[in-house]
């Protein structure tokens, strides 16, 4: 299970780097089902590590509202505007929520994990991402390139992390 997260990670890392340099991010509809397809992988092996190792109730929602968020993006890419609102405000939730688990799990498991600090500091991040989506939706929409750089890259980061420290493995 180690190396599905360090792959997961890697391809991640590589999705996120995409949104930064490609000019792919101008057709909504492959971005669409890119970040559909990764957001529903990200949410199976988080749901997956959340079952096996017996994570924190935040990790299920963390897991879920990946899923939902994924599902959405698969089924409608490039949706109507009013459906784009909702994903906007579903990925700021997930940056909300994941910066939380992110900084309260870091700290709680300090001595257990050596990388507690760069997980403490992209989960502030992350909510600072989540709450600036929250308040300032329009320009959110000019910075989800950004937006979403940080978050396959940061969550990239995370699972390469936790696949070389074994995760998943019993």
């Amino acid at each position: 299970m180690s190396v599905l997260f360090f792959i997961l990670g890697i391809l991640m890392v590589i999705a996120g780097f995409s949104f930064l340099f490609s000019p792919a991010l101008l057709n909504l509809l492959a971005t669409g089902y890119m970040v559909g397809i990764l957001l529903l992988v990200y949410g199976i092996a988080t749901l997956v590590r959340a079952i096996t190792k017996k994570e924190h109730f935040l990790v299920w929602i963390m897991g879920i509202l990946s899923i939902v968020i994924g599902i959405i993006s698969v089924v409608t890419p490039g949706g109507n505007l009013a459906l784009s609102t909702v994903i906007l405000y579903l990925l700021a939730a997930d940056f909300l929520v994941q910066g939380i688990l992110q900084i309260v799990l870091s700290i709680q498991f300090k001595d257990e994990n050596r990388a507690w600090v760069l997980e403490l500091i992209t989960g502030i991040l992350s909510a600072i991402l989540g709450i600036f989506a929250f308040i300032n939706p329009t320009v959110s929409v000019v910075a989800l390139s950004m937006m979403l750089t940080f978050f396959f890259v940061s969550r990239g980061l995370s699972m390469m992390t936790l696949g070389m420290m074994g995760a998943g493995d019993d």
